[in-house]
């Protein structure tokens, strides 16, 4: 599969920006459809919500609903989807002068806190994604998609932090090493968040990720019994 280029559709850039008229209208009917879908599947069951549906509650057809989504994983997905596209901007944007796993921490929390602060409410804020995340993992076919793009994220990843420090990830496993540990310990944090949803919100989460990222060291070096 090849690597997607990170979309500007809802980076903090972009909200500050004044759009044209035609591109408004469609960003306004995207974010209808994010919102029926969101309260659908809030209310009945991501299963049990159909594609007709979330057109319907939007007052548009089948047919435009496919031209801003494929499905409705892809509806689910978009606002997260969003901001994993974000985090990969903020990554490449980091100062050269920090560690790949310095830029990696960095970014997450910036990409978490700068789409929290400006995407505060509305239909395609962070709080609304977050709201889908028990969702995502109570729904297989959900939830296999949400792993297909995780895949493609730690891709785009080990891209990143090969071009940072000028080497090539096949003779270098040191950014496929990196990413892997870096995917699996947001998994764990998103996990556990999901488990208490505390604390709330997306600064909750930033909490969750920090605490995790404080214990990646001492996981990593020493024996574990001399350091609860």
């Amino acid at each position: 599969m090849a690597a997607r280029t990170p979309r500007p559709v809802g980076t903090p850039e972009d909200l500050g920006r004044a759009p044209g008229l035609r591109e408004r209208k469609k960003q306004q009917t995207r974010d209808a459809l994010v919102q029926a879908a969101h309260a659908l599947f809030l209310g009945q069951g991501f299963a049990r919500t159909t594609v007709d549906e979330i057109a319907s509650a939007v007052d548009v057809s089948q047919r435009t609903f496919f031209r801003y989504f494929a499905n409705k994983d892809e509806v689910a997905l978009a606002v997260m989807a969003d901001a994993e596209d974000y985090f990969i901007h903020c990554l490449h944007h980091r100062p050269a002068e920090e560690t790949p796993l310095q830029a990696l921490r960095a970014s997450i929390v910036q990409a978490w806190r700068d789409l929290g602060n400006a995407r505060a409410s509305g239909p395609n804020s962070i709080g609304s994604a977050l709201e889908l995340l028990r969702i995502i993992e109570d729904t297989p076919a959900l939830l296999a998609a949400h792993l297909r793009r995780v895949t493609e994220q730690e891709r785009l990843v080990v891209q990143v932090l090969a071009e940072r420090e000028g080497l090539d990830p096949a003779e270098d496993l040191r950014p496929v090493v990196l990413a892997a540990v870096f995917g699996s310990l947001l998994r764990a944090a998103h996990l556990s968040w999901t488990a208490e949803q505390e604390p709330a919100g997306p600064e909750g989460m930033v909490v969750v990720i920090e605490r995790y990222f404080d214990q990646l060291g001492p996981a990593l070096a020493g024996h574990w019994r001399d350091h609860p």
